[in-house]
């Protein structure tokens, strides 16, 4: 495995071949090497996650390495290849893990995003869309980004395709979005910057970052249920930021961000797909 520098892990900016890296690590390659405030991390390529999930001691001795060198807690999410597309999202089909501080936990999230690309449902949904032959998944290992709020942007209105943008936000990680676990908050932003709508949501969960590893479901204060979670500057901001993204990409996308300290960050972004609903990252 070593001998072999296509099998090493690469940084993400250097992640350029979408039948290795998969959709995802290419375009956040792209983002970071565009400027894009993307989260740094690294790549693996999709056959050196195959050797990682069948017990390949170099394979896992190249991934732990590369993760000690970054020495940081990272978000271990899969890049499938041949997904993602114009025409279909595998959205909420593999698994990502939050919060991993260890080299034996980054070898334990990769094999389980690996068998992720294997459920019942992961390929019915191959099936259904006709992406054919067997999942290869490629991995995102990113430094883990602590929100103070996060969520889903979508740079035209997903369901009526009205050229504004849709913005659903809660407090604290975005996976409380993505995975249905509270009613967001509700932006509507035009084009120029004016915000149309501002329905607030009900938010009376986050999940907090634990210092041993993984995340905890805490609930929200009352007051802050609530409460709008993103300021004015916080919608120019993201209204920039998709600016940024369709400069960078061109078509209408669907992003995934989170706000930290006042921060914006680009945590993934994929071409938005017809009936595209508020679905995010892969769980």
């Amino acid at each position: 495995m070593t001998a072999d520098p296509r099998t090493a892990p690469v940084e993400l900016a250097d992640a350029r071949d979408e039948s290795r890296f998969g959709g995802k690590a290419v375009q956040l390659g792209a983002a970071i090497r565009a400027g894009l405030p993307v989260p740094g991390g690294f790549a693996l390529a999709a056959e050196l996650v195959d050797a990682v999930a069948v017990g390949d001691p170099d394979a896992a001795a190249a991934v732990a390495r590369r993760y000690e060198r970054l020495g940081i807690p990272v978000s271990v999410r899969s890049s499938g290849i041949g997904e993602d597309t114009e025409q279909t999202s595998f959205a909420g089909q593999h698994l990502t893990v939050l919060n991993v501080r260890t080299p034996e936990g980054v070898l334990d999230a990769v094999r389980k995003v690996w068998e992720s690309g294997r459920t019942e449902s992961a390929l019915m949904y191959r099936e259904l869309f006709g992406v054919e032959g067997e999942p290869r998944i490629g991995v995102v290992v990113q430094r883990l980004v602590m929100p103070d709020t996060a969520g889903v942007l979508f740079t035209r209105h997903p369901m009526t395709g009205a050229d504004e943008r849709v913005i659903d936000a809660s407090w604290g990680l975005g996976e409380a979005v993505v995975g249905s676990l509270v009613a967001p908050d509700h932006y509507r932003v035009s084009r120029s910057g004016a915000v149309l709508e501002r329905t607030p949501g009900r938010k009376d969960v986050a999940l907090r970052i634990l210092a041993e590893g993984g995340v905890a479901q805490d609930a929200v204060p009352e007051e802050r249920v609530r409460a709008a979670c993103l300021s004015d500057d916080d919608l120019s901001q993201l209204q920039r930021l998709a600016e940024r993204c369709e400069a960078v990409y061109g078509g209408d996308h669907d992003i995934e961000w989170a706000i930290q300290e006042g921060t914006v960050f680009l945590l993934q972004r994929r071409p938005l797909t017809a009936g595209a609903r508020t679905s995010g990252d892969d769980h």
